[in-house]
């Protein structure tokens, strides 16, 4: 297998780090628009680095993307970018013959006048309107293959397999007591794509009402995370596994929270008060003249770089989904998790808990598909595959999944 890897932020990174210890595939070109990064990614491995090589690209110009992985004979492309570039990235591998993998799907766009109750246009819709091309094609397009969407998609498919025979409801909470020293706010993922979930319509799914949404950070509860985190409010959240689970897994209701804390909250609100959550560009005045540039791309620009935060951090992050349901006609519960600890990912790799859980599964992905374990063709989610194969990989890579009985 040979890879084209667009994006070598924090995640992208932790990409490398992590398939480098790995002989599943021959080589991996290391792409983004900054060629010094990509680079700095390739040098970082060390006496690793024989497979990898690095170039630039603009993950929006899809001529591009789909030379480069011509010209590298590559056979699938895994998108490191924020979702703004989904759709080109999607569409470049299509038209160069390859298979495609990300870790968070095309942008939603609300409904336009009742955006707390209805949904518009969904996360992942325009990919899987061009389900039938990919397909044609012989080709795979795995959508939604990071940690949350990614691993809790394969614990739901793994819960519907083998410890259920009913289920109820399927709910990704996601939290950690992880604190970042030094920093009044530091996000320790995106700050572009945390906005873009965190403030756009939660999307719930019932199996009598289909999709429908409610406001930002509803339904807070109090959720107790495992391996000594504890307690943590989680609150609505919109994100791709509400939208993906139902296409494979028969569930009552499918939600998504994330525990973000009321400070957090508060940040976000504030941003988007001011208008500084805005995609669109605006015009700034500076010292030579007047530019153009989205508020969002400023506040990114000055908040820390979350692939830099580590030395910072302290604590867990856990993904986890949350499966009610009935077992040989008994009710049961269960908690299926992931907890990586950011001490241990920083010693072992050098790379922060939270952007090394996002990294590893696509890696554990690209893998079984390598060796055939994973087959398809079209645009699938991660709850198209056996669950158990996934599951049994990434113990193997050193970080092991946990069960609990709630």
């Amino acid at each position: 297998m040979r890879i084209l890897l667009v994006g070598s932020g924090g995640v992208g990174t932790a990409i490398t780090r992590i398939a480098a210890r790995r002989p599943f595939f021959e080589h991996m070109v290391v792409a983004d628009h900054d060629l010094s990064r990509a680079q700095a990614a390739v040098a970082a491995l060390g006496e690793r680095a024989g497979r990898f090589t690095s170039a630039r690209v603009d993950a929006a110009d899809g001529a591009a993307v789909t030379a480069l992985l011509a010209g590298h004979g590559c056979d699938v492309l895994l998108n490191a970018t924020d979702p703004r570039f989904v759709s080109p990235l999607f569409e470049a591998a299509l038209a160069a013959g390859a298979g495609y993998l990300d870790m968070a799907m095309s942008l939603s766009r609300p409904h336009p006048d009742r955006p707390y109750e209805k949904v518009g246009v969904k996360l992942g819709d325009e990919q899987f309107a061009r389900a039938d091309a990919w397909a044609a094609s012989g080709r795979l397009a795995l959508v939604g293959m990071g940690v949350e969407p990614g691993l809790s998609d394969v614990f739901a498919r793994y819960a519907a397999d083998e410890l259920f025979d009913e289920i109820e409801e399927i709910g990704v909470r996601d939290g950690g007591d992880l604190t970042v020293e030094g920093y009044a706010f530091a996000p320790s993922f995106s700050i572009w794509t945390t906005i873009e979930e965190c403030l756009n319509p939660p999307v719930v799914y019932d199996k009598d009402r289909g999709w429908y949404t409610t406001e930002p950070f509803s339904e807070p509860e109090i959720f107790d995370f495992p391996e000594g985190i504890g307690p943590v409010e989680c609150v609505n959240v919109e994100h791709e596994e509400v939208v993906l689970v139902p296409r494979w897994v028969d569930a009552g209701r499918v939600t998504f929270k994330y525990g973000l804390g009321q400070d957090f909250i508060d940040k976000l609100k504030a941003l988007h008060a001011m208008g500084l959550a805005g995609t669109e560009p605006i015009e700034v005045r500076s010292g030579q003249g007047t530019v153009l540039v989205a508020p969002r791309d400023v506040v990114a620009a000055a908040l820390p770089d979350p692939a830099g935060l580590g030395g910072h951090m302290r604590g867990r992050t856990c993904a986890g989904t949350w499966v009610k349901g009935v077992k040989d006609g008994r009710p049961r519960e269960v908690y299926l998790y992931h907890v990586v600890d950011n001490a241990w990912s920083m010693r072992e790799y050098g790379s922060q808990a939270v952007v090394w859980q996002t990294a590893v599964n696509p890696v554990v992905a690209l893998e079984l598909l390598a060796g055939g374990v994973w087959k398809g063709t079209g645009v699938l989610g991660p709850e198209a595959f056996d669950a158990r194969p996934f599951l049994d990989l990434l113990a193997a890579y050193g970080s092991p999944w946990g069960l609990r009985e709630q």
